[in-house]
């Protein structure tokens, strides 16, 4: 038995590390009753407070959509959140690096000057905005999110109910973008891509936390260093329960 849970972990860990690096994302969660900013995939939540660094950006929003401040603070194995008010949205910006890789080989964290052999180089941002009140207004096109998930039309109140989305690429409409619907629960879903519009109809998952990812390539801006820049988006929002 003991072998078995050995193998059984070792597998585990083994899925974590050779995750492909468009698996992993960010995305707001409550964390004993207090806002924290998750990295990870699936179930897996990773460690975030080794890639604190990695946090360029991150911005709360009042329900007129005014910028409040929002401040990352390492807190045990994880990382909270705290604001000066009730925020209506969180945004966040992660850089992520440039890593490259040999054909179907693992990532390794170079550029293609430093690994010319490479077959594949990218540079890879991921954003994520989480709705934490209610919505009077639709939510905008924020400026520091180059790849971002909005909603179009009310977020149903249960789960089952479809829902829009529109996948905004520098504030324009995203079409190919690869979205997940549950990034959570179903991770290795096959990804429904958006239409012209850059919109995507999907059922809404979940009757508590829902995450949707869409990943989009952008042009390069450094070629001799990386083919394209990888962008990584999630939405995230709850459904309430049923009261206790």
């Amino acid at each position: 038995m003991r072998s078995l849970k050995l193998l059984i972990a070792a597998t585990a860990l083994s899925g974590i590390i050779t995750a492909p690096l468009n698996a992993h994302a960010v995305w707001f969660a409550q964390r004993a009753k207090q806002t924290a900013l998750i990295y990870g995939v699936g179930a897996d939540d990773l460690d975030a407070v080794k890639r604190f660094a990695l946090i360029e950006k991150m911005t709360g929003y009042d329900a007129n959509y005014q910028p409040i401040k929002a401040t990352p603070r390492i807190a045990g194995p994880i990382v909270l959140v705290d604001t000066d008010q009730q925020p209506t949205l969180l945004s966040v910006v992660f850089f992520n690096g440039i890593w490259s890789r040999v054909g179907t080989g693992e990532f390794e964290k170079k550029g293609r000057d430093e690994m010319p052999e490479a077959t594949l180089s990218e540079k890879n941002y991921k954003y994520s905005v989480a709705i934490m009140g209610p919505l009077d207004k639709p939510v905008p096109a924020l400026a520091d999110q180059a790849l971002q998930i909005v909603p179009v039309g009310t977020i149903p109140t249960m789960l089952g109910e479809k829902l829009t989305y529109k996948v905004l690429y520098h504030g324009a409409p995203a079409a190919g973008a690869k979205v997940i619907n549950d990034l959570v629960n179903d991770p290795d879903a096959k990804p429904v891509e958006t239409a012209a519009d850059g919109t995507v109809t999907l059922v809404v998952r979940n009757q508590g936390l829902n995450v949707i990812q869409a990943v989009f390539n952008g042009p390069t801006d450094d070629p001799k260093r990386y083919d394209h820049i990888e962008n990584t988006a999630t939405l995230a929002f709850v459904l309430a329960h049923a009261p206790e």
